[in-house]
């Protein structure tokens, strides 16, 4: 790859997939979201060698809580499992891990697997690897909205002072950059209540690829996608 290409600042994916992978060799899908993890760390290690500063992976949607309960404890056992075993790993690389969602659901035991890898990673400074977990996007909104609203109403804020700015702060994602290039795996084309507001000028890559299978070898490919894009803003 070309030394000079251009480098996304923020990628963010939604890494879809693992029950497909795990149906079509006739595994439970519980090994699908098990051969998944290998994925992150195979695009977390892609992502500081191409010098991405932010990914943010779409990790449990506030839509997944419908799925069968023994699919849910197996998210939640393995990701307090990624905790402990790849919390060290990760800070080793330089890699700061943030939490983004609301976490009023989650168990005890949760929550402080959240607080440990955020407090044994805070040092990182090569990538900050944000996991959306029970994040709703149309939910960060109506949220953001409703925070807007109550400091109108307490005289803190005058309606007419509402801008773009100040809606963007108000948002789970206030001090991050908006992403430049999102990549959902599986060839499924949408978003599926993923930073709606903020993917306003985000490019778009869809590979047929399951999540199992995205290597580091497929985030070169789409870095090397991404730098053939012509970003315009609305310009010319």
């Amino acid at each position: 790859m070309s030394e000079k290409r251009i480098i996304p600042k923020h990628v963010a994916i939604i890494m879809d997939g693992n029950g497909r992978w795990a149906k079509q060799r006739g595994k439970e899908r519980y090994e699908g979201h098990l051969m998944g993890v290998e994925s992150v760390r195979a695009v977390t290690r892609a992502a500081v060698r191409n010098g991405v500063e932010w990914l943010t992976l779409y990790a449990f949607s506030t839509e997944n809580w419908g799925r069968p309960q023994a699919e849910v404890d197996a998210i939640m056992e393995l990701f307090c499992r990624a905790v402990i075993n790849e919390g060290e790993e990760l800070a080793k690389q330089g890699v700061r891990v943030l939490i983004m969602g609301e976490r009023t659901r989650f168990s005890q035991s949760v929550l402080e697997m959240i607080e440990r890898i955020e407090s044994v990673t805070a040092s990182g400074d090569k990538l900050t690897m944000v996991l959306a977990f029970n994040y709703s996007s149309r939910r960060e909104i109506v949220l953001a909205a409703r925070s807007l609203a109550e400091r109108v109403a307490s005289g803190e804020l005058k309606a007419e002072d509402i801008t773009e700015e100040s809606f963007a702060q108000s948002l789970m994602t206030s001090n991050i950059p908006d992403p430049d290039f999102i990549i959902r795996t599986s060839g499924e084309c949408r978003l599926s209540n993923f930073l709606l507001w903020q993917a306003s000028y985000s490019e778009f890559y869809f590979p047929e690829v399951l999540w199992p299978d995205f290597t580091e070898e497929e985030f070169d490919k789409a870095m090397e996608e991404f730098a053939r894009r012509e970003r315009r803003y609305g310009l010319v």
